[in-house]
């Protein structure tokens, strides 16, 4: 019973899956920028090179076309790679090698090869990191046909995840928010793996359903509390899997609500805002009852450096509830009362 109150933060649950599936399969290695610095990628990498040596967890030159490069031949050569990657906006940089190689090798080879491959990648706001390094890129991936894209927002869901991630036969782009590894929940010792396909429902409601990926979870969670306080109740899901996504879980709130805001980390054009609120029309076209829907994600322009820009270009819980609360009531614009989110106005890096 002591597991059942065992809390880590993200960030040590994403350590915890990494260091167990090490121990338990010799093939699993890690590798990237800074992985083996004092501060280990946030926690998430300390100590594995003291652990399991210098071959299975290792830094490596900026030069991300070549590493990824070297995490596809691993692969296709019997090895798990997890190529980390401090920020998403680096994976520009090898495009070619993760959309035309580790996807579509097991098809073009006939299922003769995979490529199981976790390509970490972080995301996320802080304390003015700019245009190009600030950016989210799950969709691209998204459209890619044999990459799984994750997201999971909870420590218990990131050590699931992670191990079902490197387990996984099929290159998972496995994405992080930087806001998230500091937060604390409950994470059982032994290891487990979360299905990707399975979202989660947070919270019940039957006002209106929210939709939020990655660290946009926590803010509709606050959202949710600024619109109890005036008597709407919102359905808050977190997809935690992106590819494949769980639709059915979606839609199904959808038309019972009539009401579907979905909450990205990312731009909304061809974003997977787009894509949730899509094929939710597709599967409810036809049941005869209207269905309101809104998308919200980072303004149309590149990412300020200002803090006070900063703030205006991300979503946040009193955006979100005022957009929940013109969907269900309208009339004149209404905001919750209140300063912004703590956690938010204390980040410091690290980088």
């Amino acid at each position: 019973m002591a597991d059942a109150k065992r809390e880590l933060t993200y960030a040590e649950a994403l350590y915890e899956a990494t260091a167990q599936e090490m121990e338990r399969d010799p093939s699993v290695f890690v590798f990237g920028l800074g992985v083996d610095d004092p501060k280990g990628m946030y926690g998430t990498t300390k100590d594995l090179h003291a652990r399991f040596g210098a071959l299975r967890n290792f830094d490596t030159p900026l030069s991300e076309d070549a590493m990824t490069g070297v995490a596809i031949g691993a692969a296709l050569a019997g090895m798990r790679p997890i190529h980390v990657h401090q920020r998403m906006d680096f994976l520009m940089l090898c495009m070619n090698q993760l959309v035309n190689l580790a996807a579509k090798s097991r098809y073009v080879f006939g299922d003769a090869f995979c490529v199981p491959l976790v390509v970490r990648a972080i995301i996320g706001r802080s304390w003015g990191q700019g245009a190009q390094h600030s950016q989210a890129f799950h969709s691209f991936f998204m459209h890619v046909p044999g990459i799984k894209v994750l997201a999971p927002t909870t420590p218990y869901d990131a050590k699931g995840c992670m191990i079902q991630a490197i387990r996984d036969d099929n290159p998972v782009i496995f994405m992080e928010h930087r806001m998230l590894y500091r937060h604390r929940g409950i994470v059982p010792r032994e290891t487990y793996t979360v299905q990707p396909g399975q979202a989660r429902l947070l919270t019940h409601g039957d006002d209106v359903t929210i939709v939020a990926v990655s660290h946009m979870v926590v803010e509709a969670l606050r959202a949710y509390h600024h619109l109890l306080e005036v008597g709407i109740q919102a359905e808050v899901i977190d997809p935690v899997s992106l590819v494949p996504l769980d639709m059915d879980s979606i839609a199904k709130s959808a038309a019972r609500t009539g009401r579907l805001l979905v909450v990205d980390n990312a731009w909304t054009c061809a974003g997977a805002s787009a894509e949730i609120v899509a094929q939710v029309h597709e599967r409810l076209q036809d049941r005869g009852r209207a269905l309101r829907t809104r998308r919200m994600g980072f303004a149309p322009v590149p990412c300020p450096t200002t803090k006070p820009l900063e703030n205006l270009f991300y979503p946040n819980s009193r955006t979100i509830a005022a957009a929940a609360h013109d969907m269900v009531r309208g009339g004149a614009p209404w905001e919750p009362a209140g300063p912004e989110a703590e956690e938010i106005a204390e980040f410091r890096g690290p980088f």
